[in-house]
């Protein structure tokens, strides 16, 4: 069965807080709150975790999983920018917007879009994930909580609990976040390509 954990949206308790980062480095599964949608977390170089969130979500190799990140310095060792990549990533975050570009060496192999070498990067606008990613040290390795043949993701803690109680390790609750994921911008290719149009203001990409 799967923890739950009532976390205050404004106020994260630090006690709280810290059990659910040292299940993470345990290698705990969570589902925890971002500016746009619950997502599935789990730690950077957990290859059980990453199987678990495929198998949950069903997805194939193609798909671009996100770091997020606490701040730009953090982003900054995982991703290759350029200047002006730089420029329009620091002017849009924190923020719900999800960046692909090129991995660096720092990002395990199994992440990596199997042609591109590239992975998805964002620094989210939650005091909830703020507060989780400042306790680890390092990114969540994550993944939009959207089911399999559903249209939308589920926004209510005790649902999540109720859903995937045998097939994740917690659940972190700090009230609905809705159900628009993030904008998704792919920089890979030195120019901006709106991939998705979500809950960020997509048009100063365009």
């Amino acid at each position: 069965m799967a923890k739950y954990f009532d976390v205050h949206p404004d106020n994260p308790q630090q006690r709280t807080i810290r059990q659910v980062a040292d299940d993470i480095r345990s290698g705990a599964l969570v589902v925890y709150p971002t500016d746009s949608c619950f997502a599935l977390g789990c730690q950077l170089g957990s290859r059980d975790g990453i199987d678990r969130i495929r198998q949950i979500r069903r997805l194939d190799d193609r798909h671009h999983f996100t770091l997020v990140c606490q701040n730009f310095a953090q982003l900054g060792q995982f991703v290759y920018v350029d200047n002006d990549v730089f420029r329009a990533i620091k002017a849009s975050t924190p923020g719900s917007y999800t960046f692909i570009l090129p991995a660096s060496k720092e990002v395990p192999r199994k992440l990596l879009h199997p042609k591109k070498k590239t992975v998805g990067v964002r620094i989210p606008d939650h005091k909830v994930a703020q507060a989780l990613l400042a306790e680890l040290g390092e990114p969540l390795l994550s993944s939009t909580l959207l089911l399999p043949d559903e249209a939308e993701p589920m926004t209510q803690g005790w649902e999540i609990k109720e859903r995937l109680d045998h097939v994740v390790d917690a659940v972190v609750d700090s009230g609905d976040c809705g159900t628009e994921p993030t904008t998704v911008i792919d920089f890979s290719g030195g120019e901006a390509e709106i991939v998705r149009k979500g809950a960020g203001d997509w048009s100063r990409f365009e």
